[in-house]
């Protein structure tokens, strides 16, 4: 609760100990408030429940990652003095149902490992049927379609094939997904391929990337990894109680 009232109205920790007391004053309740201090020390250990988001029934998902940056002592000695200050960023990993723009799972790591190596924790955080699993180019390969079939051999696999993908040899007599896409490319192009597969679903992805970052912001506060991973997760735990509350209307004026 406290981390996801410091991220949902942007505070440091010692104006979220002062706002956690006016609550609790104006709903007439006799409690201590911790140490801001105590909050801060407590994050590192603070387990965020998951899986974030839920479904009813078997769920499209869209999975993509975005650089988050790290302040820390080179980011200081760059604003002080000028410096060369070293910048340090951490990856977070998106689930996203395209229907609801629920985030269904979350993952921060270092920037080493590639995306492909997250789609496996990520849909072990969800626990429902998956119809469909939607991303980008950079999580084609053998890895990924692997993986998603662990899960379930009849989820439906929706990444564009790198333009120098070759078919398997099986292509004829018993074609893959990937198969699939590359002789329907070959048929109908690209832009035929991504209407007929509904690749429009990977933009939902990015929406839920700029939301984080306009909503939560564009760096982590915390300075451990494991302190970031739980202020990550209930970054995502704030957007989607906002996403839950209502999701603005568009409609297109001609």
């Amino acid at each position: 609760m406290n981390m996801m009232l410091r991220l949902a109205f942007g505070r440091p920790w010692r104006q979220t100990e002062g706002m956690l007391a006016s609550i609790l004053r104006l709903l007439g309740l006799d409690l201590p408030v911790p140490d801001h201090t105590t909050f801060s020390r407590r994050s590192a250990n603070l387990t965020i429940a998951k899986p974030l988001g839920t479904a009813g029934g078997p769920v499209n998902v869209v999975i993509d990652s975005t650089g988050l940056k790290v302040f820390g002592a080179g980011e200081w000695q760059r604003e002080k003095h000028g410096g060369q200050g070293h910048r340090t960023w951490r990856k977070l990993h998106l689930a996203v149902n395209p229907d609801t723009g629920e985030i269904l799972a979350s993952e921060l790591t270092t920037t080493e490992g590639g995306d492909a190596s997250q789609v496996g924790p990520l849909l072990s955080q969800i626990s429902g049927p998956i119809a469909s699993v939607t991303a980008d180019g950079a999580y084609d390969g053998e890895p990924v379609y692997r993986t998603i079939a662990e899960r379930d051999p009849a989820v439906a696999v929706i990444v564009p094939p790198r333009s120098t993908a070759v078919p398997s040899d099986n292509a004829e007599t018993a074609p893959t997904q990937r198969d699939r896409h590359l002789q329907t490319i070959q048929a109908r192009g690209r832009l035929g391929w991504q209407k007929m597969v509904n690749y429009g679903w990977r933009s939902l992805g990015e929406v839920a990337m700029m939301r984080y970052k306009t909503l939560i912001g564009r760096r982590l506060h915390a300075r451990t990894l494991s302190t970031q991973k739980s202020e990550a997760a209930a970054g995502c735990k704030v957007i989607n109680i906002m996403t839950q509350l209502g999701m603005p209307v568009s409609q297109r004026i001609t």
